[in-house]
């Protein structure tokens, strides 16, 4: 092979010669053409490649903090409130820029921070979700179990028909209890769950600030069998 011949020239030439172009050797076989190319080919580095596996988990992580800070998060419903609708143990995903485009809507559903009045017992919770039922400026009041909104029978057809005229008022002597016609403060919502007769909302504790909604529940995802879009 190629250094066989650099060993067979004599000492001086090798001195003299340094840096020189060494007498050419017998010309390389195919096979000893296609060792030495494989020998040149230097093997994967397992570094780059653990590099480059952790650079891209990095970027995965990173993408689903930004993703679940600023844009979408799924969440697992813990109780009956909001009954037919949302069940125990689904999971929705709630769209968290919907409101920074346009204003909340009447019968949204939305997911919003644990107000401070809250205290309905079982295990405390940070957000609750619940349907947007009354607007900022307007009048809800309640009349036969039905909702009336500026003195208008409001159409609830995300009810059953069993439970269209179950609404009833909170427990407390506040205005919000709807014992009475209560206005809407500008820039809160009244929400109420679907399980009307089940449901700690704003008859227990009052309107809450549209600040405080975290986003609007745009789908069901689990279980399967009933995947919704809202």
């Amino acid at each position: 092979m190629a250094h066989e011949s650099l060993t067979t020239l004599p000492s001086e030439t090798v001195e003299r010669g340094r840096g020189a172009h060494a007498a050419p050797g017998p010309p390389l076989s195919d096979n000893e053409s296609r060792s030495r190319g494989a020998h040149a080919a230097p093997a994967p580095s397992f570094y780059r490649w653990a590099a480059e596996i952790l650079a891209v988990i990095a970027v995965a992580v990173a993408l689903t903090v930004v993703l679940r800070t600023f844009v979408m998060q799924t969440y697992s419903i813990p109780s009956a409130s909001m009954e037919p609708t949302l069940m125990i143990g689904d999971r929705i995903v709630v769209d968290k820029l919907s409101y920074d485009l346009h204003s909340v809507g009447r019968s949204d559903i939305v997911v919003f921070a644990r107000p401070a009045d809250e205290h309905c017992g079982g295990t405390p919770v940070a957000d609750l979700v619940k349907r947007v039922i009354g607007l900022p400026g307007e009048t809800i009041s309640l009349s036969g179990g039905q909702v009336y909104i500026d003195h208008k029978l409001l159409s609830e057809p995300w009810l059953p028909a069993s439970i269209q005229r179950s609404t009833t008022p909170g427990p407390s002597s506040a205005p919000y209890a709807l014992h009475e016609s209560f206005k809407v403060p500008a820039n809160d919502v009244f929400v109420m769950g679907d399980n009307r007769t089940d449901s700690c909302d704003s008859r227990w504790w009052g309107p809450i600030p549209e600040s405080t909604i975290v986003g609007k529940v745009d789908v069901r995802v689990w279980p399967v069998s009933r995947i919704h879009l809202f």
